[in-house]
């Protein structure tokens, strides 16, 4: 792309390994042309300070995080799984429990599996070795393949870096991950509304941003209601005279 076609500004989204924008970032597409979204990829312990360095306007997030000044929408969950090097005793298991995974060895700081942590072998006897120099996702699941160790990661995060000779089978008791979308508060422009509004699936028509009263269409005027007709006059049929009777009437004129 040429200086010339290059958009004057972009709407920057930030997001963590495992997030897919592809169905936002069509929508997004559609609704706004004027505004290119631009995207940031980044890693979980930056995942919130690219907001505060301005470098993105929103950010998809893997909870928790510390959320001083921020706004925050939890999404969807995560099911956590154990990256195996395929030839692995377990790896033909649909699932496993941190038990079956305690005499591996973590390629993680074990603060980041707490559950892992609690009951691994090389915690207990102190016998874990320093982790291997790790730069990229790519290289972590490398180092599984290789049978230098284990990782246990989010599906999403699984798939991201997934190989023919590693395989990902699910952690029934590690509790789940959560993804949110999070933005400074003092940064709520009508952009980061209209954003939100793309990721929550409300219609083009709809948005959180206030919006100017429909105009309100000028009161019919009401028409007088014709005066009834006055009914024409029927006069009750004319009854017959009463009978005398035998009284003091009779005979009354008579000589």
């Amino acid at each position: 792309m040429d200086a010339e076609s290059t958009p004057d500004r972009l709407f920057t989204v930030a997001f963590v390994p495992g997030v897919t924008l592809a169905k936002w970032s069509k929508v997004w597409a559609e609704r706004r042309p004027d505004l290119p979204l631009g995207f940031a990829p980044t890693q979980e312990e930056d995942q919130v300070r690219v907001l505060h360095a301005g470098t993105a306007e929103v950010s998809f997030v893997r909870l928790p995080i510390d959320d001083d000044g921020l706004s925050v929408i939890p999404l969807y969950r995560e099911t956590p799984v154990v990256m195996l090097p395929k030839e692995h005793e377990l790896s033909q298991a649909e699932s496993v429990s941190v038990a079956d995974l305690a005499g591996e060895h973590l390629l993680q700081e074990p603060e980041s599996v707490p559950e892992w942590r609690d009951v691994a072998d090389e915690i207990r006897e102190g016998t874990r070795r320093s982790l291997p120099s790790i730069r990229t996702g790519d290289d972590a699941a490398e180092l599984v393949a290789a049978g230098v160790g284990i990782l246990i990661v989010p599906q999403s995060v699984a798939r991201l870096y997934a190989r023919k000779d590693v395989v990902a089978i699910q952690v029934t008791d590690v509790a789940e991950s959560q993804i949110a979308l999070t933005w400074l508060e003092e940064n709520t422009t009508a952009d980061v509304e209209e954003f939100i509004g793309v990721v929550r699936g409300r219609t083009a028509r709809s948005s959180r941003a206030p919006q100017e009263e429909p105009e309100k269409a000028p009161a019919k005027e009401r028409k007088p209601k014709p005066k009834e007709k006055a009914k024409p006059f029927t006069p009750r049929p004319h009854r017959a005279p009463k009978k005398l009777g035998k009284g003091r009437n009779r005979g009354r004129g008579r000589s």
